[in-house]
């Protein structure tokens, strides 16, 4: 998929970050720094992490700066509604980042922190892939708690197979 309009790509980004903000909405307070085994992210890690890449590497190098990602912490923001309130604040200083450019804007190269130039909407494609896999990881991790996730698009697959037609 190409972007070829800044406004558009706004438009399918919010969809997107949407759907993280309901599933983030679910994480029980008490188990936001719980992680599957130890060395690996925590909950509250994958969130910060989500809010800190976006406005740190995929924010500032679409502005023509270098990366400023410094990892994801309980340093950068600690509590549940500090983490709430850092992954909301960084989403919106990127969308910021993001409406000045201007729709030529997105074919200019940008320079990722490997040193590769990409025009700036494949590093805006690349950016809601991350995005999309972290919350894959999120679901995984709420999921391992018991705790009820939201369906990605308002149905579950077994709703889906319910509505489907038989085909024989």
């Amino acid at each position: 998929m190409e972007i070829t309009s800044v406004k558009s790509f706004l438009v399918y980004y919010e969809k997107v970050r949407e759907r993280t903000n309901k599933l983030i909405k679910t994480i029980p307070p008490e188990k936001l720094e719980w992680a599957y085994m130890p060395g690996k992210f925590t909950i509250g890690d994958q969130v910060r992490h989500i809010a800190a890449i976006e406005r740190y590497m995929f924010a500032e190098t679409i502005a023509g700066r270098n990366s400023a990602y410094h990892g994801c912490g309980r340093n950068l923001a600690d509590g549940y509604k500090n983490v709430m309130d850092y992954f909301y604040s960084l989403h919106q200083q990127s969308i910021n980042i993001f409406e000045s450019l201007a729709d030529e804007d997105l074919q200019r190269k940008c320079t990722t922190p490997g040193n590769a130039q990409i025009p700036v909407w494949k590093w805006l494609r690349a950016m809601v892939e991350h995005e999309i896999h972290h919350r894959g990881e999120l679901y995984i991790y709420i999921n391992l708690l018991g705790v009820k996730t939201p369906p990605m698009f308002d149905l579950t697959a077994e709703d889906v197979e319910r509505l489907s037609i038989t085909q024989h």
